[in-house]
């Protein structure tokens, strides 16, 4: 048996001004054919796991390219088709396939296609004909198209959101597809358009609740192969962004497609109940600064780089500055010039320095003073889960008390490994500032004394109400009351 596998994934922010090309990827994650680490990334997890089960069960695993940018803005188009014919001329050269299992993110938008998704699946499918099995694992922060639903048999999303599963869901993936192959199960998709978009942080209820419930319906009944949620990704400006149900039946599609339609509007039932509570900068200081304990965490949730924000946003730290906060540490401010010249500089040197909110509106000022080179380090990384997020070149700058971490590669806040490796012990401060949405949460959560959800500028278009959508639809919650009448 031979199985063919790649990975092509990107998020995109369609309001974000960074746009995407072959460099972005590169260096994220850019690994040919057998490359690939041992261990995996958010997007790569069936090649790890199915290089696994390739000695185990004794099958030819030919691997593609995988690849993965940090999330931005649009992909530049001659990079998206470069990238999509290297794997698909990959796929033409290894067959025949029995199957090709493929890890996607599921937001990318390119220049010139709008499911870019769907179009490389439809590619795919071409190339391998009806019969062959194509399946996918995705992020549910994504779009579920017709189209990339005509081109594949199954697909499986993370269900936790911070995604600490994608290893879990790549086994589910395999098990699905290698039991499809055997014979033993005929996996069929069952769809319903909740008419929703919102954020469905795992960490907590109801979504917390959600999750386990449909966890145990998977587990008890046999006729259920995988539920998923697909969050949808509301900074996704195109025509079927919006929250969906997927259940994936053994052969029984009219009994998915009415537990997909029950949990479906079950979920829509607790519309704007899931996000977690925010402040502004403002309040988040003052609470930090009384607190008796820390380390107190402050998330900057809308200036996030994994949804495709910049991360240069200095709102948060100019309110530290303007009360006097000290014994706190900032990570991170991605300025890769500022980067560059505390480089030259040398550590130990302190230097004029101007930093951060060059990106875009409602990002802050960009700060200005006499800072003190801590630390530098080259391709510094990240803990996330079982993999590691590179944040490029980075500094540890120091500014009236307040340690700040520059970083050149944009990437959100993972995990307290991004402070230790700069020189920083997260444990001994009293305030954190990180951003990040919620994919902070299981690894800063053990070591905070409390967390705040800080709602600081308008890097990220979180209000999907006010938000201006040229193509996403318009009518679903919160864009109308009551889609479902």
């Amino acid at each position: 048996m031979r199985i063919f596998t790649a990975v092509l994934a990107t998020e995109t922010n369609t309001f974000s001004p960074i746009c995407v090309d072959r460099r972005a990827f590169e260096a994220s994650l850019y690994a040919a054919p057998g490359e690939h680490p041992e261990t995996p990334t958010l997007c790569s997890a069936p090649i790890t796991v199915g290089r696994r089960l390739a000695v185990e069960k004794g099958f030819d695993l030919i691997e593609g390219t995988a690849t993965w940018a940090d999330p931005a803005g649009l992909v530049n188009r001659l990079t998206y088709e470069g990238l999509r014919d290297e794997i698909l001329d990959q796929l033409r050269a290894a067959l025949p396939v029995d199957a090709v299992v493929l890890g996607l993110h599921g937001a990318m938008v390119a220049d010139g296609y709008e499911d870019t998704e769907g179009d490389f699946l439809a590619r795919v499918r071409d190339i391998v004909g009806p019969n062959i099995l194509v399946c996918a694992e995705l992020d549910p922060h994504s779009h579920l198209t017709a189209k990339r639903r005509a081109a594949t048999d199954f697909f499986v999303y993370f269900k936790e959101f911070p995604h600490t599963d994608f290893v879990d869901r790549a086994e589910d993936l395999w098990r699905i597809a290698l039991d499809t192959l055997a014979g033993h199960v005929k996996p069929v998709m069952s769809v319903f358009d909740c008419r929703m978009i919102d954020v469905y942080p795992t960490s907590r209820d109801p979504m917390r609740s959600f999750v386990d419930k449909i966890m145990q319906m998977e587990a008890e009944d046999s006729d259920i192969l995988s539920i998923s949620v697909i969050h949808g990704f509301m900074a996704g400006d195109v025509p079927e962004m919006g929250t969906k149900m997927l259940v994936v039946t053994d052969g029984k599609p009219e009994k998915g497609a009415a537990l997909a339609r029950e949990l479906g509007l079950k979920l829509f039932s607790k519309r704007g109940t899931f996000i977690m509570p925010q402040i502004d900068e403002r309040e988040a200081v003052s609470r930090a600064l009384a607190a008796t304990s820390g380390p107190v965490v402050i998330a900057d949730v809308w200036d996030n780089p994994g949804g495709g924000t910049a991360g240069d946003a200095t709102v948060l730290l100019a309110e530290l500055l303007a009360q006097d906060a000290k014994d706190a540490a900032v990570g991170t401010i991605w300025d890769p010039m500022a980067v560059q010249i505390c480089m030259a500089a040398g550590e130990g040197a302190e230097i004029q320095l101007r930093f951060g909110a060059k990106s875009a509106p409602g990002t802050g000022n960009p700060i200005d003073g006499i800072v003190k080179v801590v630390k530098l380090v080259r391709n510094a990384e990240m803990r996330f889960g079982e993999s590691y997020a590179p944040f490029g070149d980075a500094a540890h700058i120091r500014l009236h008390g307040i340690d700040i971490i520059l970083n050149s590669t944009r990437a959100q806040s993972f995990d307290p490994s991004l402070f230790s490796v700069m020189g920083i012990d997260p444990t001994s401060r009293k305030i954190l500032v990180i951003k990040s949405t919620n994919h902070f949460y299981a690894s800063f959560a053990p070591i905070a004394a409390e967390i705040l959800y800080c709602s600081a500028g308008t890097p990220y278009p979180n209000n999907p109400a006010r938000t201006p959508y040229r193509r996403a639809p318009r009518d679903i919650w919160p864009m109308v009351d009551n889609p479902h009448g």
